[in-house]
């Protein structure tokens, strides 16, 4: 058993070594990039958003915020930063919200590169050069999973999705994966992929449009944002969280590779196992092994220094890790949401009621 467990706890170290951060890379002549933003009820994450795109290193580049029907101060506040504001139809049968307003976003811009960028991002001064310079370098569709930002206990549960989801897929040039907050391609492979019309439905957009790239023979590739782009997600509380993530996971799950997949889960069924043993050893609650204090005490130490280190470039979770069992009762709790919805068939999100199949 223990030899057992110290070989899922290296896999831990090994899983995180692939988390690459996106390159240095300067532009090469002049290009002309549309930013598009979908936004629906946002009021409280454009104000960061906006001011970030100013500051930008690259000048000169397009910014279309999409209003999705915002029953908020979306619009206004889009307007009074300058930038150019539309409104999509009305959503249309067997379309998402962000597929729907991204693509008539597209149809209204005139960049011959497009970058999507959600609206809770929070990019560095380098960030906008950067991420088109990649993709000039690469092609295909390029992307960046944000550094996620924390302000209230309650965020601080995510800790575990986070880092899952970066754990269980393979990263760098030509990786085949993709992240929807921030993304770059050109209009040329977008229109040839057949752009957000080909993906229309799909709650976790981003994986399928990584796929048809991949059909398509362009390269996919993803990086971390460690630096570079940062987001708060669900600033709006616990239940946005708890819907957010069960939403995602319940989505995305069956598209991630079995071989990334079996090294997680060997490497969470580690973590659940400290998380449990130390709690039992000092609480004489039922367990297999050594119920002794000492060996479950550096067990339960050996985790949480792994994690303190492992979620350093993944986003603010520094305190959370020394109680690890917490946010692994939250991960469960939510992956069996996640599971109600795959047998219910659907969820609902900002006011929408979306199929998970």
């Amino acid at each position: 058993m223990a030899i057992s467990l110290v070989v899922r706890w290296l896999l831990g170290w090994a899983l995180c070594q692939r988390l690459m951060r996106l390159p240095e890379r300067r532009l090469q002549g002049n290009l002309k990039i549309s930013v598009l933003i979908p936004a629906r009820d946002e009021e409280r994450t454009l104000p960061n958003l906006l001011p970030a795109l100013r500051a930008q290193s690259l000048k000169g580049f397009e910014v279309i915020v999409i209003d999705d029907h915002s029953s908020d101060r979306t619009a206004a506040i889009a307007e009074s930063a300058g930038v150019r504001v539309m409104q999509p139809p009305p959503l249309a049968e067997g379309w998402c919200g962000k597929t729907w307003a991204l693509h008539h976003g597209v149809r209204a811009s005139t960049g011959d590169i497009l970058v999507f960028l959600d609206a809770d991002t929070e990019p560095q001064p380098a960030f906008l050069e950067r991420l088109v310079a990649t993709r000039q370098a690469l092609g295909g569709l390029v992307s960046v999973q944000p550094f996620h930002r924390t302000e209230q206990p309650y965020e601080q549960l995510s800790m575990l999705f986070n880092l899952v989801g970066l754990m269980a897929v393979p990263m760098g040039p030509g990786c085949g994966v993709a992240f929807g907050p921030s993304m770059a391609t050109s209009r040329v492979d977008y229109d040839r992929v057949g752009g957000h019309a080909a993906v229309a439905g799909k709650v976790v957009e981003d994986w399928f449009m990584g796929h048809l790239y991949e059909k398509a023979g362009l390269p996919v590739s993803a990086y971390i944002g460690d630096g570079l782009i940062a987001y708060r997600m669900y600033p709006g509380g616990l239940h946005d969280m708890v819907v957010g993530f069960a939403k995602n996971f319940a989505t995305a799950a069956g598209e991630v590779r079995w071989l990334w997949m079996l090294a997680v889960l060997l490497w969470l069924s580690g973590l659940f196992w400290a998380a449990w043993c130390l709690p039992a050893a000092l609480l004489g609650w039922p367990m297999v092994g050594d119920a002794s204090l000492a060996p479950n005490l550096v067990l339960y130490l050996a985790f949480a220094l792994q994690l303190l280190v492992i979620t350093r470039r993944v986003g603010d979770f520094g305190w959370i890790c020394l109680i690890f069992p917490v946010p692994v009762l939250f991960f469960l709790g939510v992956f069996l949401r996640a599971i109600l919805n795959l047998e219910r068939g659907t969820i609902e999100w900002k006011g929408r009621r979306f199929p998970t199949r």
